[in-house]
């Protein structure tokens, strides 16, 4: 069992839940260490400070702040132990708000929340409540040194808590849209509808696979083992060509109609693009 990351309590109207907090997610990514190719030895850094040029140990390490003009605040612990907030040790709710209008792009972290000693009968309230109104609970709360917007949604029979981000946290992205005369006709609008019909299906995650990890780990495996390292069979991505739209969903129509029948390669038209993380054949 995971180790707890912060204990406090939800502040449920005038009742108090006392809750754990549990990170809900963990990344599956290959570590690698910085080392010196000639030898192996690893690269390693020193904290030295510019003014006394002294190797400064982790634990003698503070965070300071600097302002414009050249002055310097020094924070200690015990200044973020102490902030003069409400949400250090409480999970406040704001609102109650429909889990549809919170754009994801919002959600930071997720975590589990788990009733703490007494805390069951009021976590099984809250809920339950939730669950039956249809609804997820906008709190604030501190974590990990500063002060986080979250969403308390129902999953199953759990609480999950997903820390965001704060709206001046997120960029304006009208700089990506294309430019607004690119236009596209209703034929080419309805057959990229049948293609997407054609992949149409239910979201099961454990149908999906990371393909780079397992790829690194074939290369890593075969270093370890003084073999020859694998050489990719998928084509390579290429530049794409201006195409007929139309045409091309239909050839992908089609490849796409027999995949699903009896797993024949991917159209086409998808060769351009960089090879992702695939759903499984089948």
């Amino acid at each position: 069992m995971p180790r707890s990351i912060w204990k406090g309590a939800i502040s449920f109207g005038l009742v108090s839940i006392p809750v754990k907090l549990y990170s809900a997610t963990e990344e599956k990514d290959i570590s690698f260490r910085q080392v010196h190719p000639a030898d192996g030895g690893r690269i390693k850094y020193k904290r030295v400070c510019e003014i006394c040029e002294q190797e400064i140990p982790y634990n003698e390490i503070a965070k300071g702040y600097e302002t414009p003009d050249g002055r310097l605040a020094i924070l200690e612990k015990s200044d973020f132990d102490n902030l003069p907030l409400s949400t250090t040790k409480a999970v406040e709710v704001m609102e109650f708000v429909d889990e549809a209008e919170v754009d994801p792009t919002y959600f930071n972290k997720t975590y589990f929340l788990q009733a703490d000693g007494p805390g069951a009968k009021p976590y099984v309230l809250l809920r339950d409540a939730l669950k039956a109104a249809g609804k997820a609970a906008v709190v604030k709360v501190a974590l990990r040194s500063r002060e986080n917007l979250a969403l308390v949604r129902v999953k199953d029979d759990l609480l999950l808590m997903h820390t965001m981000l704060w709206p001046d946290e997120l960029r304006d992205g009208s700089f990506a849209a294309p430019p607004a005369e690119i236009s596209v006709s209703d034929a080419e609008v309805a057959m990229a509808q049948t293609f997407i019909e054609a992949l149409e299906g239910d979201f099961n995650p454990e149908d999906y696979t990371d393909d780079y990890r397992e790829a690194l780990e074939e290369v890593v495996q075969a270093k370890l083992a003084g073999t020859e390292v694998p050489e990719e069979t998928a084509a390579s991505p290429k530049e794409a060509d201006v195409v007929d739209l139309v045409a091309a969903l239909r050839a992908s129509v089609e490849a796409a109609k027999k995949r699903r029948e009896g797993g024949t390669p991917e159209p086409a038209a998808t060769e351009s693009v960089p090879k992702k993380s695939r759903k499984k054949a089948g």
